[in-house]
């Protein structure tokens, strides 16, 4: 640890860019996580679509294709899971031959040359983001398996609920069921904003560039994109 320190203080530009990249990783979480109660976003608007789905669900005796569609989303949970895995296990072979990678780039254009400390704690910076995700992903896997759980509870429509207990278990099972989302999702912005590190082994402008690009693309898409405007006008809201 001692040594990574001394190495962003004697590499201003290094330090800079890794400030930047954190203040963008992290504060794009606040900052949509914050935003999305008071604007409409991908995030509020599939919650609201839940909310129907599980009322629904529940008015139903057999529930054969909610199962299924839960199913269904917690195979591609699995998928960036297991792939995490695979990731993780090539940066940790990359980590034993810096040296050798370092030769293969050092030819490119615009690539800035960095020493073997340099590059692990690149590399290092990259293992530490897909350890997150992953773990962001397992949780949301198991997220899923209580929604199935919770679905299975549910009661049928021939023991009569009230009204009222029908809406507390629809709002509890599509709010567990927005909470296993959420996770996949800050798994999905791990892997996008880990594609800005990439930029690192450049150069760190390079690297703080795609930082910021990242912030960009995940903002437009999550607040502003054609998706957004078609749920929301299927929910009724304003196109």
């Amino acid at each position: 640890m001692e040594k990574m320190l001394l190495l962003l203080q004697n590499n201003w530009p290094n330090a800079i860019a890794l400030g930047w990249f954190l203040l963008c990783f992290r504060g794009y979480m606040y900052y949509s996580a914050y935003k999305s109660h008071t604007t409409p976003c991908l995030v509020s608007m599939l919650h609201l679509y839940r909310t129907e789905w599980m009322q629904r669900m529940l008015s139903r005796e057999v529930r054969i294709a909610d199962t299924t569609a839960i199913a269904n989303l917690e195979r591609s949970v699995a998928f960036f899971a297991s792939t995490t895995i695979l990731v993780l296990a090539g940066l940790m072979t990359v980590m034993g031959s810096a040296e050798k990678a370092i030769n293969l780039v050092q030819d490119l254009p615009f690539v800035v040359v960095a020493t073997p400390q340099e590059w692990e704690f690149k590399l290092l910076l990259l293992v530490v983001l897909f350890i997150y995700a992953f773990f962001k992903f397992t949780w949301s896997l198991r997220q899923y398996g209580f929604v199935s759980v919770m679905i299975g509870g549910a009661p049928l429509p021939t023991e009569n609920p009230s009204p009222t207990q029908l809406k507390a278990h629809a709002e509890r099972i599509a709010q567990m069921a927005s909470m296993a989302a959420h996770n996949f999702n800050l798994g999905l912005r791990t892997y996008y904003f880990s594609i800005s590190v990439l930029g690192w082994f450049i150069s760190p402008w390079v690297f703080m560039l795609l930082a910021a690009s990242i912030v960009v693309v995940l903002y437009r898409r999550e607040f502003t994109s054609s998706t957004l405007k078609t749920l929301m006008m299927s929910s009724g809201g304003e196109s």
